[in-house]
């Protein structure tokens, strides 16, 4: 079921609201369970079960950690969690590769492995992170083990954040699951950033999605300059207001039902830096690898070489957890290149340039490797790269796909990919508070649901058009 579907604005979510704010507190949680597992059920029928299996594992796991069997929970966890993300992200690509390595040696075809095809459950990578967090947070007494079933259920499978994330950890959590403040400012905040989210998602993350799309699907080597990089600034944007535009959305269904969940973007594209950048980009999975991953092989502790290490290990596993394939391993790997590049000593250099140089510099760097993301396979991102620097001379010109409506959405599209609309929405809540200050706050609320009007009217004449990292 999709945020931006008429069955869930329309039937879902007003269903469950209405119930969650009517039943008694002590049975919310049980509510949430129950809904949740719905809502996954919806659209992936009998890979709920996967899920449950994960749920109940990790919940047992973290009673026998409690219990002073701290490393057969340890084990229990990881080995089920990682075994699921293996068997149905990775079998595949290995089998593939496998018989590719075959091929090149010339053995006998004989010996070549059949695909098992094996469906890929959506949210599977965010679930098993969420569930590992727990686990090793409870091996190391970061947090008490959870011993009511209902309330751990209803962790895992939460709905608003369960296929897309953010990743949400225990530990930020868990005193929430017991006691929440539910109130009609915090419902009405929820409500306003679900519709930013809504908007962001409906209106520009699309638009910048045909026209990524429309060039993608052509040879690169049809493509002139121009488009290849037209293509590529709006698959960023597209990227961007997609990914965070599902955020935006789990962030304002979570304070709905009283829950605070912990922000996932800072305007990554105004980074001035790799190191900056990835503080701000998909915050909840950077943390995830600083802390369980990176920490843990040593961090920057172990020398300056080991600290190199580590961070190829770290942004190699990032690259994989985002798919199984040679181009998420290389964006990965390119990302960690020049973290490690930076902290040679390429930091302090971009420190004393001009402040536009530094965020040319990320936004360049952050481009090309948005490639690789995008492009189907390595062949292609090589080819696309080509023409983005002019080698490939091709006849598709950028115009074909720009017009004025596309325009304006650029230009609102760069300058939203800035920090502008907190101090925005800070002024209107100090001009609420002044003489006549409630007229903007009504014209406020009024483009609130013009913009949910807008969303709504493309919803209705819209092809299906599932988030970006539903596929991860």
């Amino acid at each position: 079921m999709l945020f931006n579907s008429a069955v869930f604005l329309f039937l879902f979510l007003p269903a469950l609201l209405l119930l969650y704010y009517v039943i008694p507190k002590k049975l919310r949680n049980g509510l949430l369970f129950l809904s949740s597992l719905f809502f996954y059920t919806w659209g992936e029928q009998e890979l709920v079960v996967i899920m449950l299996l994960s749920t109940i594992i990790d919940f047992s796991a973290g009673i026998l950690i409690e219990q002073g069997k701290k490393k057969l929970g340890l084990i229990l966890s990881l080995t089920f969690n990682l075994g699921l993300l293996a068997v149905f992200k990775y079998l595949d690509f290995f089998f593939e590769n496998y018989n590719s390595l075959l091929s090149l040696l010339g053995v006998d075809s004989g010996y070549l492995l059949q695909l098992p095809g094996i469906a890929l459950p959506i949210g599977i990578s965010f679930y098993t992170f969420q569930t590992m967090s727990y686990t090793i947070d409870v091996y190391y007494g970061k947090v008490k083990a959870n011993r009511n079933f209902i309330d751990f259920g209803a962790y895992v499978t939460m709905f608003p954040q369960l296929i897309a994330g953010p990743i949400v950890r225990y530990a930020d959590i868990n005193e929430q699951l017991k006691s929440r403040e539910v109130s009609v400012s915090k419902f009405a905040e929820g409500v306003e950033r679900f519709i930013i989210g809504l908007a962001k998602k409906m209106i520009f993350a699309n638009t910048f999605g045909y026209i990524a799309d429309g060039i993608f699907m052509h040879n690169p080597a049809d493509l002139t300059t121009g488009a290849a990089w037209l293509g590529i600034i709006a698959y960023s944007l597209q990227i961007y207001f997609d990914f965070s535009a599902y955020s935006d959305m789990a962030i304002g269904l979570g304070k709905m039902f009283g829950f605070d969940i912990l922000e996932n973007f800072n305007y990554p594209y105004i980074a001035r830096s790799i190191k900056e950048f990835w503080r701000r980009w998909h915050i909840s999975l950077s943390t995830w690898f600083r802390d369980y991953l990176y920490i843990p092989l040593g961090g920057n502790k172990k020398g300056t070489r080991r600290t190199y290490i580590n961070l190829f290990i770290v942004f190699f596993i990032t690259g994989m957890w985002h798919g199984s394939s040679w181009n998420f391993i290389i964006w990965g790997l390119f990302h960690g290149l020049f973290l490690v590049i930076e902290r040679i000593g390429f930091d302090k250099i971009l420190e004393k340039t001009w402040r536009p140089v530094q965020h040319l510099y990320a936004l360049l760097i952050a481009l090309v490797g948005w490639v690789f993301f995008r492009a189907e396979d390595l062949s292609q991102a090589l080819d696309y790269l080509l023409s983005m620097g002019g080698i490939n001379k091709g006849i598709l010109n950028a115009g074909v796909y720009l017009d004025a409506e596309t325009i304006l959405i650029f230009i609102l599209g760069f300058i939203l990919a800035m920090p502008v609309y907190k101090p925005i929405r800070s002024h209107i809540e100090a001009y609420s508070k002044m003489n006549f200050g409630l007229i903007a706050l009504f014209v406020y609320y009024l483009f609130l649901g013009a913009l949910l009007f807008i969303s709504i009217a493309i919803i209705s004449s819209d092809t299906y058009s599932p988030f970006i990292y539903f596929r991860f």
